[in-house]
């Protein structure tokens, strides 16, 4: 598909109006977030979804409800507060490869990082840089496997300085940092701009993007995910990632490829 920049932006700016809706929340892994109002909740519901943000959507979110259930729906309070006997209940859990093991290392990291690391927000706020989040990643992945773990948990959160597209957490990032008047993303981290935010890249984005020319490597990896960043920031400094909306909605939506 060859446009020019200015039509490539109108296309996509509609294509964002039309997906970029509360219709997207019912079918989309953001839904379990939702279910909360508090921030610290929205943040733990979300980032447990994200990590486990792979594979069929149906069985997605019907595992991210089942740990929200073991959490006994109080996810930040079941972090912070939880007993050793209290993570016995998370023994049966399995999403694909992420199991009861990997899940309790993850509540056990994150009550580590709120207690000192001023929670998730507190990690990406340290160390963003002036145009990336992505150095924050890396960190978060270092200062989230200080608790004692199995190596094989350490494959659920990824690393842009092993050259990962890191799409589940970018994911997260777009839930917790955007805000529009749409209601889908929760913007609810004010301290960092959505104009540093990375497009969450996996096989459908990636194909749309390479078909509409915003993309030429051929790998979902982290260089190609700085091209699309540099691509979709022409067409919106300030809120580039709301182009995630059309992106997806193409590939998944309008088969786009």
């Amino acid at each position: 598909m060859d446009l020019e920049q200015d039509q490539l932006r109108e296309f996509l700016d509609a294509k964002v109006k039309q997906y970029n809706r509360p219709f997207f929340i019912e079918s989309d892994p953001i839904s379990i977030p939702h279910r909360f109002h508090t921030k610290e909740d929205i943040e733990i519901a979300g980032f447990l979804t994200a990590i486990i943000s792979w594979g069929n959507r149906v069985s997605i979110l019907k595992n991210a409800s089942r740990m929200m259930d073991l959490m006994g729906n109080n996810p930040y309070d079941f972090v912070m507060n939880h007993q050793e006997t209290d993570l016995k209940r998370m023994e049966g859990f399995v999403h694909r490869t992420f199991n009861s093991s990997d899940l309790i290392v993850f509540i056990i990291a994150l009550k580590q990082l709120y207690a000192t690391q001023n929670g998730l927000e507190g990690i990406f706020n340290t160390y963003k840089t002036e145009d990336s989040l992505q150095p924050a990643i890396h960190h978060l992945k270092q200062l989230f496997f200080t608790v004692p773990h199995l190596p094989r948990t350490r494959k659920h959160v990824s690393d842009p300085y092993a050259g990962s597209a890191a799409k589940r957490i970018n994911m997260f990032l777009r839930w917790m940092v955007r805000s529009d008047d749409a209601g889908v993303d929760f913007g609810i981290w004010k301290t960092i701009s959505p104009a540093i935010l990375s497009c969450p890249l996996d096989v459908h984005s990636g194909n749309v993007a390479r078909k509409l020319g915003l993309l030429s490597n051929k790998q979902n990896n982290a260089k190609a995910v700085h091209e699309l960043d540099q691509a979709l920031r022409q067409l919106d400094p300030d809120d580039p990632v709301k182009y995630d909306y059309a992106l997806f909605g193409l590939g998944v939506f309008e088969k786009l490829r």
